[in-house]
């Protein structure tokens, strides 16, 4: 894989995996399903770890096309940041949007 597709690749498996908290019902994605709703703490909980997931591949990523560059805190910040903006469309899907009807 080039390196422009690996960078696609993150940045898109980034925005699917930041929505996924907000869309599912089920907990940690693959278990039950929550009765009657999910919290808002445990969909925080969720996109934390998700986050890691998805750091994880780039990581992954990374090593495959040469050396891991040494991060710091400042990466990490932006980062997260980053990631809870790419989770804004899920959050206004879940809490923001009126369904009437």
């Amino acid at each position: 894989m080039s390196q422009t597709g690996a960078i696609w690749l993150v940045i898109i498996a980034a925005l699917v995996a930041a929505n996924l908290p907000f869309i599912s019902q089920r907990l940690a994605l693959i278990g039950p399903v929550a009765a009657p709703t999910k919290s808002l703490l445990i969909r925080l909980i969720e996109l934390v770890a998700l986050y890691f997931l998805v750091g994880a591949l780039a990581m992954l990523l990374e090593r495959r096309a040469g050396q891991n560059a040494p991060q710091g805190w400042e990466f990490y910040a932006i980062t997260g940041t980053l990631f809870l903006t790419l989770a804004f469309p899920g959050f206004v899907y879940r809490y923001l949007l009126r369904r009437h009807g």
